[in-house]
């Protein structure tokens, strides 16, 4: 591969302003694009009270990596705002090579650990605004000048590989609607010969991640104690490193539609986390919910994870036997 495979490409990171979304920006940066870094959070004007993350600073990011970084505050859920990006894009860069759809902005609104009847209806139709409508008004207006070159990359970043649920009903809507827009999507563009695809991180080190541990990266491995699940953690450069092998892949139209996780596109590209390590969630996340099913206590986050263990295998048809012993398991314990 070229020392710089994305010299001369342009992208649009939607929800650029930090987590994955800002990891991807860098990354697109590093392989040489520029990188159009949108949102709504600018300096003097933050959008996500308690985080002082900007766009400007990762669009400095995405020079400072090699390439070229824009901040374009944009609401991506208003259409008006949307179109403008583009019409931007398509005056100053008179091309599209890349979109990634990572608008979230659902942290708030999530209500963890109430059944959906509890649930706000106001905060998780919100919830879908951003999460969900933005990434179709994007796409809806990014696509076009892909269309118009026969040639592009769309990538939803969502949460899990695996459509068992998410613990609440307005996350697990949000996140496994990007992945049917990314098939859907595909379906459309395919004669255009543009590729949709979905992507999920396994255990991100976002900046609000670190904060909620009480570490920073240089020290991260110090809220181990606190989580041994982190210890398989991986910061938001490793799925950005991804997302630019995946647009550097001139074989790339053969993944459309699907969903891909980071630990195993890692695997297939030869990728390895800024850190130097290759996290594999895929494989670390099953075998703790082996350990606690062979002889671990029955406590309140053991009983959630292999609740959540559960939720994935029983939709896999390789899995039936796993499923049945976590069900006789959460039987013996709930």
């Amino acid at each position: 591969m070229p020392e710089l495979p994305l010299r001369n490409q342009v992208a649009v990171v939607a929800g650029a302003t930090r987590g994955a979304g800002r990891g991807i920006a860098r990354m697109l940066g590093a392989a040489g694009a520029t990188v159009y870094c949108t949102g709504r959070s600018v300096r003097g004007r933050p959008a996500t009270p308690g985080r002082p993350e900007t766009l400007e600073e990762t669009a400095e990011l995405v020079t400072a990596e090699g390439g070229r970084g824009i901040a374009v505050r944009t609401d991506h859920t208003v259409e008006a705002e949307v179109e403008r990006l583009f019409a931007r894009v398509r005056d100053e860069a008179g091309r599209l090579d890349v979109l990634v759809n990572d608008v979230w902005g659902g942290d708030a609104l999530t209500e963890w650990g109430k059944p959906f009847w509890g649930l706000s209806i106001a905060q998780g139709f919100q919830l879908l605004e951003r999460a969900v409508h933005s990434h179709i008004i994007t796409s809806r207006h990014g696509a076009p000048l892909m269309v118009e070159r026969n040639a592009g990359l769309i990538v939803e970043v969502t949460d899990g590989d695996t459509f068992g649920y998410r613990g609440n009903l307005f996350y697990d809507v949000a996140k496994n609607a990007v992945v049917r827009l990314a098939y859907a999507m595909a379906a459309d563009l395919r004669p255009h010969h543009v590729t949709a695809l979905a992507v999920t991180p396994g255990f991100l080190r976002s900046e609000h991640v670190l904060d909620s541990f009480g570490v920073s990266e240089a020290n991260w491995r110090d809220a181990i104690e606190k989580d041994p699940y982190f210890a398989e953690s991986e910061t938001p450069c490793l799925v950005g490193r991804v997302v630019a092998a995946l647009a550097a892949d001139p074989d790339v139209a053969a993944k459309s539609g699907r969903l891909f996780a980071a630990w195993t596109l890692t695997k297939e590209y030869g990728i390895d986390d800024v850190d130097g390590r290759r996290p594999d969630w895929g494989t670390f996340f099953p075998r703790k919910v082996r350990e606690i099913v062979d002889g671990g206590e029955p406590t309140e986050m053991n009983l959630f994870i292999v609740r959540s263990r559960l939720y994935q295998a029983e939709l896999d048809p390789t899995a039936t036997e796993e499923a049945e012993r976590l069900r006789a398991w959460l039987a013996r314990h709930e």
